[in-house]
């Protein structure tokens, strides 16, 4: 699975192990930055990410930052992108079973590296489950005008 990947300073050294680990498990993954821990605004990085998956050159993406609600607002703001953020790994199975979310934006302030690695896995092994829950994301979609 091609993996867009990106964060703020606050996210940086989850990013870093995250690519390692999805690399590691044979995704590709495109790192949109930061690159560093200098202080950065959250923003530039979600867009960029959010972007990607909603072009399609990116199947998922991957934000991080302190609290993972800054980036789940801006990521959100792209047509075509549903960012869930998620602390548990319950939430991320139901964001993308029952939202069909796209992007998965994790808070390195409240989740742990470990935690955080077992909520990407479970996240990324989920299929979005139709039905119902198609009609509830059409739905969403109209509003944003993509339907």
């Amino acid at each position: 699975m091609k993996i867009a990947i990106g964060c703020d300073h606050r996210g940086y050294k989850l990013k870093e192990s995250l690519k390692r680990t999805l690399s590691r498990n044979g995704h590709q993954v495109a790192d949109f930055g930061t690159h560093s821990k200098d202080p950065c605004d959250y923003p530039e990085f979600s867009f960029k990410v959010a972007r990607a998956v909603a072009r399609g050159r990116q199947d998922r993406g991957i934000l991080i930052c302190l609290t993972g609600i800054g980036s789940s607002i801006a990521a959100n703001k792209v047509p075509g992108v549903r960012a869930a953020l998620c602390h548990t790994i319950k939430s991320a199975q139901f964001s993308r079973a029952h939202n069909d979310a796209n992007v998965l934006v994790l808070a390195s302030g409240v989740v742990s590296k470990d935690k955080a690695k077992k909520i990407t896995s479970r996240w990324l092994a989920t299929g979005f489950a139709g039905g119902r829950h198609a009609r509830r994301v059409g739905k969403s979609q109209r509003l944003e005008g993509n339907s």
